[in-house]
């Protein structure tokens, strides 16, 4: 067997060129990671928004809270069901919500779809670690709002003090607030009656969101519901909605891959690339080596460790490149085409992608040289200059 400091000799011999192939595989590798991590915090925002207590009624055949609407006084009736939770003044634990979107201006260049809640005082406790942690909170009748705090930053006229306008209403943010990087982070709030009076449609109902931890009574409710044809509704658990909204981001992983497969035939060339001018630059080593007794084998796999050293020193760049911006807030649109927030993530799982990419890269990149190199006659590689 080849010794390993041989190839990693090799390698420093030729740092120009080894330095650039390095560089080369570390952008692709931080281009992949990027998008994998985006992809991934989008759904860790999405996976943390469910409750397993909790449970959303709409309307039958309605696909998101958009698209769904209830009669106010049948959700006043579903408010005062038996079996909800108490909150801790005694209030039943059921917020009637509506929800509307507003195309808003980014702090960058650009528009997007902004979700605005109306909701009851009670549903910031259906809420996954609300808190508000700037300004204060609603005051009803007044004409408030309160942003996310991801909001703020990437919108205009969302940020604390400053003022957004509802069908010629202004509202006021007072206040910002964070939810534990849930799905609410990605819209504002404002008391339901100001909203709805504000789009001149008072009393409108989107769905009515409620928390029973009692198993037997959430089944007794789920089953008066859906079965009474008064109704016409739906219940959904929490859990499910949010993992069916999921598919938002299913486009955004068939993007993904298609770049990260593209990026990485490229890297492949390029890693090929740089094996194949070794190879034709050491055609005397390669026959030295022979000569001396090593095995097609042994020359095989001291060719294809080069390639995988370059790899994995260029992927493992890539993934420290990316470590600065975990956690840093991103945006996209979703299945509704509202703004998504979220916080990239690279976890393990996402880092230990990068590495098997570069490792592919390595192995795919530097078999053929390799294959070349065996192949290639003892005597007519001595004599090659």
């Amino acid at each position: 067997m080849i010794p390993l400091k041989y190839n990693i000799r090799s390698l420093t011999v030729r740092w120009v060129t080894t330095l650039l192939t390095v560089l080369a595989i570390a952008i692709v590798v931080f281009a992949s990671i990027l998008t994998f991590g985006m992809i991934e915090g989008i759904e860790n925002a999405l996976n943390s928004s469910g409750d397993p207590n909790d449970i959303i009624v709409m309307r039958k055949g309605a696909d998101s809270e958009l698209s769904s609407n209830v009669a106010g006084p049948m959700a006043r009736e579903l408010m005062n069901l038996e079996g909800i939770d108490k909150s801790s003044d005694g209030q039943p634990m059921a917020s009637r919500e509506f929800v509307t979107i507003l195309t808003s201006e980014r702090r960058g260049k650009g528009t997007a779809n902004v979700i605005v809640r109306g909701l009851d005082q009670v549903g910031r406790e259906l809420r996954p670690d609300f808190e508000i942690v700037e300004g204060s909170d609603i005051e009803p009748g007044l004409n408030q709002l309160v942003s996310s705090v991801p909001m703020a930053s990437r919108f205009k006229n969302y940020g604390l003090g400053e003022t957004v306008e509802i069908n010629d209403t202004q509202f006021t943010v007072v206040g910002l607030f964070t939810a534990g990087g849930s799905a609410a982070e990605s819209e504002v709030w404002a008391d339901l009656r100001d909203l709805t009076a504000a789009q001149r449609i008072e009393g409108a109902v989107s769905v009515v969101n409620m928390r029973i931890s009692d198993q037997s009574k959430r089944e007794a409710i789920v089953e008066r519901v859906e079965n009474n044809d008064r109704f016409r509704l739906e219940v959904k658990s929490e859990a499910a909605y949010f993992e069916a909204q999921k598919s938002s981001s299913t486009p955004l992983k068939i993007i993904a891959y298609i770049i990260a497969g593209f990026l990485t035939v490229g890297a492949m060339f390029a890693a090929a690339n740089t094996m194949y001018s070794a190879i034709a630059s050491r055609a005397r080593e390669i026959g030295t080596l022979r000569a001396l007794g090593f095995p097609r084998s042994s020359v095989m796999f001291s060719f294809l460790m080069e390639s995988i050293l370059i790899c994995l020193l260029g992927g493992l760049i890539g993934c420290l490149a990316t470590v600065p911006l975990n956690g840093i807030t991103g945006g996209t649109s979703g299945s509704t085409f509202s703004e998504i927030t979220f916080s990239f993530s690279f976890g393990p799982k996402v880092l230990l992608c990068g590495i098997l990419l570069a490792l592919a890269m390595g192995l795919v990149g530097g078999l053929f040289p390799a294959l070349r190199a065996i192949r290639m006659q003892i005597v007519n590689a001595l004599r090659q200059r």
